[in-house]
């Protein structure tokens, strides 16, 4: 193993450098053997599988008991192979959570439609990217750290700069980085946030609802003061949680205000 930090685009934070391992192989001479170039080990084993198998298994495993629980021996277990058997295939298990995150980015690049005007074609990204973030909740702990470079959300990433370039206009360039990079922390945060809310409330914790019911008469005096008009206009009107409505509400926002910024 050797430290190779490359200059690539960490979408959407700028140009830094990769902070992780990669590998390089005699087998493949001085070049960088990335997972997404790495041929699969070729000839029949008494084991058969292939990266597809290893992912699939691997998300059912994470959307059952998140990533805590995910371990390749427990993999190799649901696949009925010797956990060896999976270092052919996948290297580490960074290199299985590389998959298994570009496995969602897959579900979100389907859902969008290349031809769609530019406000509808961000829209489909959020709510696609949210959607997804639902439904494999441990998405979330993936996203929003090192970049993930997979083909698949490079797809998405294509069709997010795309869209923005589009709004923005050909004089609109040099804005570009920074609207991607608020567009996505927008994004990341609500669905990590609402991720958040649901294992809380299902795991017992303090869910929104009750959580206001608590705090009530200490809000109640604080707002009494007159100290806080702005904020007793947000608790008055604000929704309990996060809807399909209220995160349409504010993708529009975040839309508008990025293509209005000068």
């Amino acid at each position: 193993m050797v430290c190779m930090p490359l200059p690539v685009p960490w979408f959407p934070y700028g140009v830094r450098k990769l902070p992780y391992t990669v590998r390089k192989s005699a087998a493949y001479g001085d070049a960088v053997n990335l997972i997404w170039e790495r041929p699969e080990p070729r000839g029949r084993t008494a084991e058969p599988t292939d990266r597809g198998r290893i992912v699939a298994a691997s998300v059912a495993l994470a959307d059952a008991d998140g990533l805590a629980g995910l371990s390749m021996r427990k993999v190799a277990a649901a696949l009925r192979v010797s956990p060896m058997r999976l270092y052919g295939y996948v290297a580490t298990k960074d290199e299985l959570l590389d998959l298994m995150a570009d496995f969602v980015y897959g579900e979100i690049a389907a859902a969008l439609d290349g031809g769609a005007e530019w406000e509808d074609a961000l829209r489909a990204v959020a709510v696609a990217t949210r959607r997804r973030a639902l439904r494999h909740e441990w998405f979330v702990e993936l996203i929003g750290g090192r970049p993930h470079l997979g083909p698949n959300a490079l797809t998405v990433m294509e069709a997010t700069a795309d869209a923005l370039s589009r709004a923005l206009g050909p004089d609109g360039g040099d804005r570009l980085m920074a609207a991607l990079g608020v567009f996505n922390a927008y994004l990341i945060g609500t669905v990590r946030n609402e991720v958040t809310e649901r294992r809380l409330d299902r795991d017992g914790g303090t869910d929104e609802k009750r959580w206001r019911e608590s705090v009530g008469d200490y809000l109640g005096r604080q707002l009494a003061t007159g100290r806080f008009p702005m904020m007793e206009r947000v608790l008055a009107g604000g929704p309990e949680a996060e809807t399909d409505e209220t995160f349409a509400a504010e993708v529009g926002i975040i839309i508008r205000g990025l293509t209005r910024a000068g």
